[in-house]
């Protein structure tokens, strides 16, 4: 089934932000690319929304939440700093009949494609392990291993 592993849309500026990091919110194009993220999947199944607990995390799949009526869960195992071999064991995890969507952070998109690469999937639609803000990383998981890895990139500003 598959994995719609985004990560989080355009947020405020980390160095301009004086407030906790965590509470670091969208800018209107993150806004605006938050739409399209769920103009683009809400015709989906999707079954479950899964979220960094960070609200640029969050917000990202709000409009998609809506869209979809469904609630967004949020675990720490998806957040900024989060270990790459845990976030795999979620994804994994989560992956049932129907597709999810999870939204999360650069580093732990990255370090989720870089193993999935390691096991010998071939990653389509991008040539490294690229994940700009708004982009998808579509992982196919069958018989709890993953087979296959197609990249969304960010929707057109």
């Amino acid at each position: 089934m598959n994995v719609h592993l985004i990560r989080h849309a355009k947020a405020k500026n980390r160095l301009s932000w004086e407030e906790p990091d965590h509470q670091r919110p969208l800018t209107k194009r993150g806004r605006r690319e938050a739409l399209a993220i769920a103009a683009r999947l809400e015709e989906e199944p999707i079954a479950r929304l899964v979220s960094s607990p960070f609200v640029r995390c969050v917000q990202t799949l709000e409009p998609l939440a809506v869209a979809l009526e469904l609630p967004i869960e949020t675990t720490d195992l998806l957040a900024e700093g989060a270990d790459g071999e845990s976030a795999v064991e979620l994804l994994v995890s989560l992956a049932g009949n129907d597709p999810i969507a999870c939204c999360t952070h650069g580093d732990v998109v990255f370090e989720v494609v870089e193993l999935v690469a390691g096991t010998g999937v071939p990653l389509q639609g991008a040539g490294s392990f690229v994940a700009p803000v708004a982009s998808t990383w579509v992982l196919e998981v069958e018989s709890g291993r993953f087979v296959g890895a197609r990249f969304v990139d960010q929707p057109p500003r």
